[in-house]
């Protein structure tokens, strides 16, 4: 299709069925999400496709990908999936209003670690009282790196740019806790990644 804007990650196309099943079981089946860092856009797609009681509200601050998820949100036509919006998650001030549930996906081990502490400031500004936070992506556990694929990952991100790299469980959950973000849960996934989820006090 000339023209086309949508971009495509191979990681998404195998990943999206097992969040879907974790976010079946902890989001409203009502409300507002937010999508912090939605990439390529085609999470929100397929997660509003398949919730469709939820507003989902994707964002970026790349210009590439806020082109592509608009340009997704164009060929999908999915009432419930809304315009991207831009977030530096660093930012004092986020352009949303108070939200139902916050979902974050391979984000904080592909940036600098003030995005972490970033994104765990906005959530807890943004999130309601009782709402959920469910962040995706691979994790150390107890400083030790649950498989050797993920060890290899970790040393060739920190070569690209030594800023990036995958975080410690305890270190994020740490840095949650003030916000009123609490660990509730903690889901193993394909390809020695996780699902934490929080919940806002």
């Amino acid at each position: 299709m000339p023209n086309d804007l949508r971009k495509f990650a191979a990681a998404t196309a195998r990943n999206r069925d097992p969040i879907l099943d974790v976010l079946r079981g902890v989001l409203p089946e009502r409300g507002t999400v937010l999508e912090i860092a939605s990439g390529t856009g085609e999470h929100g797609v397929h997660f509003a496709r398949h919730l469709p009681g939820l507003e989902w509200q994707p964002s970026d601050a790349d210009d590439d990908a806020l082109a592509s998820i608009a340009a997704w949100r164009e060929h999908e036509r999915l009432a419930n999936l809304r315009p991207p919006v831009r977030i530096d998650v660093t930012a004092d001030a986020w352009p949303v209003a108070t939200v139902d549930a916050v979902f974050c996906a391979n984000m904080i081990h592909i940036a600098p670690w003030e995005c972490a502490l970033g994104l765990v400031r906005g959530v807890g500004r943004h999130l309601r009282a009782g709402g959920v936070f469910v962040l995706y992506g691979p994790f150390r556990v107890d400083g030790q790196h649950t498989a050797a694929s993920n060890a290899r990952f970790d040393a060739d991100l920190r070569a690209r740019d030594p800023t990036w790299g995958i975080r410690d469980l305890a270190d994020v959950v740490a840095e949650a806790e003030p916000h009123g973000l609490h660990l509730r849960e903690r889901v193993a996934m394909p390809a020695n990644n996780l699902t934490l989820i929080f919940e806002r006090d």
